[in-house]
Order: structure tokens, then C-alpha cells, then sequence
């Protein structure tokens, strides 16, 4: 499996997601010398927490994720930690939710998205989680756990906000619970706000807004993303800073809505504002560097390989706010006994801190930063969740430079950014219409 892999998306009723992070990840005791592997990489292992395994080293647990988090390092390192199995396989989005809800027996952990579960917990192929099992539980992030952020405007987002769907009515039931209750869908661990990316250099001034997608002065050099639900409410965030159209809720659309942005986004192709639709990471890096594209729609990670290539690129922090995901794991219906025991180890393994670490170094974000903070060095938590300038080189678990010494991250620290999410990825009521409408739109 490769070490940095986006998922590769379909034009489907179940394709949707974004979300990308491979990181680095360190200690929490000393910044590292120039040139050194931080520590917590494959070059350079951190300390690790320590748990029992007696019961369960004969155990071998199959996970099904994106090549998002589905990393080899990553599951190397839990081998090492729990002393089980564990094998993994990167599926596209699609895939990985039609085997959650098709195919039960292929699977133990369900390493999936948020916006995910209207499709996949009907299928009743989930087991509800234990909170109670979870030792430090009480720590995740109250965005999921209470949908709650210290009264920031995220507590009014838009779509699929995980806190939604975070829980269960009771042990054995497929409702989503509309306060928090004993019974858990997923646990997060990773998550991100996404926004827009854009080249200073070629745009010539600051970004501010996401109507500027539609700005003539860029006609023929902007792109979105080619993945309908995704790039419907990306749209949506430029229609609506425009003026031009408001929603009831961005995150689910009526069919008129659907109809209504559709229209614009085949008005603003016909025109050609729109250089190209990308669907994958690579993609969206070689229209950036190319120069060929100077404003789109884009991820974390692909701004920082813009920038590892040697040209400038921001990652805007836009006055009407960011679209958000998140990630978590789920575990079969099937397992029991030893095998859940197992299970239940590696969450709250993956919770402690080293898999936060390792997934926060391109700026993606763990279910318990107090907890990924040990990992990481002070610099490193400084510059991610902080939002202060590097006093060191910011480097990833594989060697590559992702900022320099000096630079700070756009948008500022983390509460400032995942505070200002205003709509996160979603599953539509209309989701069968909507990929029909978007395919129009693309082929028009």
C-alpha cells in the first residue's frame, strides 16, 4: 500500500468523502536537531503506551478503511504495541461502505466517515460501542461527543455533523440518538476542515471569500472537486457568498435546490470559468503546479505537496467559514469474546496518542489532542494546533519538509479553524439526485 494515498472517488449514490492525512508524528520530549527523523517515525520509533496483551496475541483483527488511514506504519505499530494481527485493506470510499453494508463477514473494524453512517448503520452490520469501555472517552473533542465547541459557529453547522450520528438509542438499535447515550456509532480519530487553495503568486492578492471561484479575473483557471457530494456544497458555499441563492441546509438539499445550483454551475462552465474537475489528490497538485489552475477547490495535504514542490500556495481561511470531515472506526457485529476484547484494546490505543500524532504532521487533527501533544514535539504542536510560527522545519514520518522554519499555518490554531466550520461532508435525502444533476453538469 502506498504511503500517501487519496481515495479514489466514484460518480455514485455511495461515493462521497473526502479526507486525506498521511503524517508525522514525535515525541513530547525535545525539538529534534536539523536533518533527524522526529522522532515517532519509521527512522526514529517513540516510546510507546503500554498494554496487556496475555489475552489476546492470538488474535488477528481485518480492518477496512481508505488508504487515508488505512497506513502501513500505522498498523505496524499497533502489531508492535498489543501484540495481535492486524491486516488492512484500502478500499475507495465506495467500496469500503457497500462492503460495511453488503458484506459483514469480510470484516472486524469498519474504518469509515461520519457522514457515512445514514447509509451504513440502517444495514445493522455495526455493533454498538461500549463508551464505558473506553478509558479516556471523556477527553474526545466535545464537537463529536456533545456537538458543543465553546459556542463557535460550528455549533450550527450544516450536513452530516458527526455529533448527529455519534450515538445509538440503545445497545441493539439502528436510530441515531438525539443526546448523547452509552452506545457509540464510530470513534473518531481524525478530521479536518477543508477549504479553498489558490497560488499567490499568479492570483496577486488575498483570497477572502469563496465566491472568488466564480470571479472572472480567474476565468478558465479554477477548478472543483469532480465529487458530487462534496463538490455540490463547495459550490454551494460560492453560490451563497454570491448572493445568488441560499439554502435550508446545505448538507441536504430539496430536488429545487439541486436543480436551482446545477443551472449556475452549467452556466459558470458553458462560460468558461472552469479550467477542469479533479477527483483525485495527484490531480489537483499537477493543475496547481502547473499553473494551470490558481484557485480550487482542495485538501491539506495537497497543499503542502504544492509547497514541497517549491511553489507558493495558501490555504484560505474564508470569511464564510470551512467544510468539514471526520473519520472514526466501527466494529462488527461479528465480534466477540476475545477477538471484541481485542477490538476495544485497540481503540483505546489508537486514542492515546501516537496515531494522533502520526495522522496530525499535514495538519489533520486527533480525537484527543491533549493526548497526540505527548507524541509530538513542542514546536510541532505549536505550529499545528496552536497556530504559531515554526521554530522549527516541519517535517513528515517519511522525510519530506512540509514548511520552513518561520511559517504558520492558514487559518491559525485549531480552535480558530474547526471553530469556523459551517457544513460537513453529508449523505443527501436526494443523494440519487443529486449524482444524476451533477453528472449533467459535468457532461454539459
Amino acid at each position: 500500500m502506498a504511503k500517501l494515498s487519496r481515495r479514489h472517488l466514484i460518480r455514485t449514490g455511495l461515493a462521497a468523502g473526502a479526507a486525506i492525512a498521511v503524517t508525522r508524528c514525535a515525541s513530547n520530549e525535545t525539538a529534534q536537531a536539523p536533518n533527524q527523523a522526529p522522532s515517532g517515525t519509521p527512522a526514529n520509533p517513540a516510546q510507546s503506551p503500554e498494554v496487556n496483551t496475555n489475552q489476546t496475541k492470538d488474535v488477528t483483527l481485518r480492518f477496512i478503511g481508505t488508504g487515508v488511514s488505512q497506513i502501513n506504519e500505522i498498523r505496524d505499530k499497533a502489531q508492535e504495541d498489543l501484540g495481535f494481527k492486524i491486516e488492512v485493506r484500502a478500499l475507495s470510499t465506495e467500496e469500503n461502505n457497500q462492503i460495511a453494508i453488503t458484506q459483514p463477514g469480510q470484516y472486524d473494524i469498519f474504518d469509515g466517515e461520519f457522514f457515512s453512517l445514514p447509509l451504513v448503520i440502517p444495514a445493522g452490520n455495526l455493533q454498538a460501542i461500549d463508551i464505558s469501555r473506553l478509558k479516556e472517552f471523556d477527553k474526545i473533542v466535545s464537537i463529536f461527543t456533545q456537538g458543543k465547541f465553546n459556542g463557535a459557529r460550528v455549533e450550527q453547522s450544516q450536513g452530516t455533523a458527526p455529533f448527529k450520528v455519534m450515538y445509538l438509542t440503545e445497545q441493539g438499535s439502528k436510530e441515531f440518538a438525539t443526546s448523547p447515550t452509552n452506545w457509540a456509532t464510530l470513534i473518531p480519530f481524525q478530521y479536518n476542515a477543508d477549504t479553498l487553495g489558490y497560488r499567490p503568486d499568479l492570483v496577486g492578492r488575498t483570497i477572502e471569500s469563496w465566491g472568488e471561484l466564480f470571479n472572472a479575473d480567474f476565468k478558465g483557471k479554477t477548478s472543483i472537486l469532480d465529487i458530487p457530494q462534496i463538490g455540490i456544497m463547495d459550490a454551494a458555499l460560492v453560490v451563497e457568498s454570491l448572493g445568488l441563492m441560499t439554502f435550508g441546509d446545505k448538507g441536504n438539499m430539496t430536488r429545487e435546490e439541486i436543480d436551482r445550483i446545477t443551472n449556475i454551475l452549467i452556466e459558470q462552465k458553458q462560460a468558461g470559468q472552469f479550467r477542469a474537475f479533479w477527483k483525485t489528490f495527484d490531480e489537483s497538485v499537477n493543475l496547481m503546479t502547473s499553473g494551470e489552475v490558481v484557485l480550487q477547490s482542495m485538501w491539506s495535504p495537497a497543499v503542502t505537496a504544492v509547497k514541497s514542490k517549491g511553489f507558493q500556495c495558501v490555504y484560505a481561511p474564508l470569511k464564510e467559514g470551512y467544510r468539514a470531515w471526520g473519520g472514526g472506526i466501527g466494529l462488527s457485529k461479528n465480534l466477540s469474546g476475545v477477538a471484541l476484547d481485542a477490538a476495544y484494546e485497540y481503540i483505546n490505543w489508537m486514542l492515546d496518542g501516537w496515531v494522533g500524532a502520526f495522522l496530525g504532521r499535514q495538519g489533520y487533527y486527533s480525537a484527543i489532542p491533549e493526548n497526540a501533544k505527548k507524541f509530538m514535539s513542542e514546536a510541532e504542536y505549536a505550529f499545528w494546533y496552536e497556530g504559531k510560527p515554526a521554530t522549527e522545519d516541519m517535517i513528515d514520518p517519511f522525510g519530506t519538509k512540509l514548511e520552513s522554519e518561520g511559517a504558520v499555518r492558514d487559518g491559525g490554531s485549531f480552535e480558530e479553524r474547526m471553530g469556523n466550520v459551517v457544513v460537513w461532508n453529508s449523505t443527501m435525502q436526494e443523494n440519487t439526485y443529486l449524482v444524476q444533476k451533477w453528472n449533467e453538469f459535468i457532461a454539459s
